[in-house]
């Protein structure tokens, strides 16, 4: 990174949403048997243990919080309008990480490149361009995404 780009952590006037201190526990049973996303295959029987979403998705509690994504730029990443990103603060961001990075103070939610000597964020809908951080930006790299949420209607 040149000397020219800024790098800086400070409060940001958005809030996002915190998780409870003490996530309920529920486990979800657990099927051994995999699911063909092709030609259906027959069913099982077979079980794992019961898997908990909050210690699946969450493995700092005090550094982790979710976002509610707006827009389609990261759709081939697998992250949609309306899913919910889980944001982990104490992951150290690294190249090809997907990030909430705050460009000039404004969130946004994309993969992170370190190409030469500058940074880029760049999206995951080839509709939309890589942000190049120009010498006179502010950037923030806010937290790394570590899991999407997403519930589809019953």
């Amino acid at each position: 990174m040149n000397s020219h780009n800024h790098i800086v952590m400070r409060t940001l006037h958005q809030t996002p949403v915190s998780l409870a201190p003490e996530p309920s526990v529920h486990e979800a049973p657990l099927f051994l048997y995999k699911v063909a996303a092709g030609f259906p295959s027959p069913a099982t029987d077979y079980m794992e243990d019961g898997l908990d979403l909050n210690e699946f998705l969450i493995q700092h509690k005090a550094a982790t919080f979710l976002f509610r994504v707006q827009g389609n730029s990261m759709r081939d990443a697998g992250i949609v309008d309306g899913d919910k990103a889980v944001v982990d603060r104490s992951v150290e961001p690294q190249h090809n990480h997907i990030v909430i990075a705050v460009v000039d103070g404004e969130y946004t939610i994309k993969r992170l490149y370190r190409v030469r000597d500058r940074i880029e964020l760049h999206a995951e809908n080839p509709t939309y361009s890589p942000i190049v951080i120009a010498a006179d930006s502010q950037l923030e790299i806010w937290g790394v995404v570590v899991g999407v949420v997403r519930r589809y209607p019953a």
